[in-house]
């Protein structure tokens, strides 16, 4: 079943937003300052392309200081549009019942786009 939901949500926009964050992270990665934050957008964009099997973890070891003031500053510059987007297209989804699981992975992006450092996409069997 979640191999079904995985290719649905790849043909009806799972592949585009894929692409958009592979692209956004490329282009962050220009420059030596914007290398963690493509490195995060890389990590949503992985996550975008197959989410039913996967889940959302905390590190487990310690990343030091750093996590806070970086998940602020992703947040400020553009982390809370790609929330409210994350947010928005599960709220739309759960309009109906049939979009329920797809309104679900939206919301498990939204926490992932919210605060990216110092968190872990595992696949899940």
């Amino acid at each position: 079943m979640r191999f079904l939901g995985n290719i649905i949500w790849l043909i009806f926009g799972g592949f585009a937003v894929a692409i958009e964050y592979f692209v956004s992270g490329l282009a962050l990665m220009v420059t030596i300052i914007g290398i963690p934050f493509g490195i995060q957008c890389m990590k949503l964009g992985m996550f975008a392309l197959w989410p039913f099997n996967q889940r959302i973890q905390d590190r487990n070891e310690p990343d030091g200081c750093i996590t806070i003031p970086m998940n602020i500053l992703w947040f400020i510059i553009g982390g809370f549009w790609i929330l409210v987007t994350h947010i928005l297209f599960g709220i739309l989804l759960f309009i109906t019942i049939i979009g329920i699981p797809w309104g679900q992975q939206h919301f498990k992006m939204a926490r992932l786009a919210f605060a990216p450092f110092g968190k872990d996409v595992v696949y899940k069997y």
